[in-house]
């Protein structure tokens, strides 16, 4: 008896069952998905604002490395999207993917791996501050005690000194209350240099799932809870996955930012210093 006379319901067509082969996962399935495309993880991260560690937990459907709860399937929204594939239908299978006991105890873990780097991060911008005001503290002394020294050598006697003193005193840090602290050309430039980039303090009011990306590298990914706090520091950019806006509070460079969101809202923001005061209060 052939296989057709045996299974009269099955054509020869382009169907094809194959029994006994295992179901791709929907992890398995973003990854063939994306590598069809072409793209890296890192090209994927840096459109969905998603870690490249986060998105390798999602391939892998390791499920102890992820959030959980509405932030893993906001992760998966993402991935399918940027990949082609239908969102609604990929979240379903995750969801049916999942473990009848959800394991998020090592978020903790990671959140203690990205905040001790984080931490080394900024001490070696600590340091570095100092070594630069410690530099230009130099630089002014030696501009001043130069300027100082050709005074007498370069002006005839009956020229009084003072005609000279703007300058050197614009070099001394110490003003007198009421002085005219306008920097002079020659050291006080050095000194009123304005500064850039972005410090954000974070604070949530309530538990939030957060991701940091500074200057296009991870600093943070994971869990926080009401009463934690973080700061970041950024040359050009700091870019933020938020799992619920509502209860998520931050300022930037000193002043209190503004809402990111509603409550349970999950918000991607990119910002950098040219448009920081659309992301704080007047």
């Amino acid at each position: 008896m052939t296989p057709v006379e045996a299974f009269p319901n099955i054509g020869l067509n382009n169907d094809v069952i194959l029994l006994g082969s295992p179901t791709p996962t929907v992890g398995t399935r973003l990854r063939e998905a994306r590598e069809k495309r072409g793209v890296s993880l890192r090209q994927v991260a840096a459109t969905t604002r998603i870690s490249v560690m986060s998105l390798e937990a999602l391939e892998r459907s390791d499920f102890t490395r992820l959030p959980g709860g509405i932030f893993t399937r906001a992760f998966v929204r993402a991935y399918a999207q940027e990949v082609g594939l239908d969102p609604d239908r990929t979240i379903q299978d995750f969801v049916a993917e999942l473990p009848a006991e959800a394991v998020p105890a090592t978020a903790r873990t990671i959140a203690f791996e990205d905040g001790e780097k984080l931490e080394s991060d900024r001490k070696a911008v600590t340091t570095a501050v100092r070594l630069i005001l410690i530099s230009l503290s130099i630089v002014v002394l030696l501009v001043f005690y130069a300027t100082h020294r050709r005074i007498p050598a370069s002006a005839p006697q009956e020229v009084q000194p003072a005609v000279e003193l703007p300058s050197a005193a614009a070099a001394v840090p110490a003003v007198q209350p009421g002085a005219d602290s306008t920097p002079s050309p020659t050291a006080g430039s050095v000194i009123a240099a304005p500064t850039s980039g972005l410090t954000m303090d974070i604070a949530p009011r309530g538990e939030c799932w957060v991701s940091v990306t500074v200057d296009g590298e991870p600093v943070f990914s994971g869990l926080m809870k009401a009463g934690d706090k973080r700061q970041v520091a950024a040359r050009d950019e700091i870019s933020l996955n938020v799992g619920d806006a509502g209860v998520f509070r931050y300022s930037l460079n000193g002043k209190e930012g503004r809402p990111l969101g509603a409550p349970g809202e999950v918000v991607s923001r990119r910002i950098t210093p040219g448009d920081l005061n659309d992301y704080v209060t007047p």
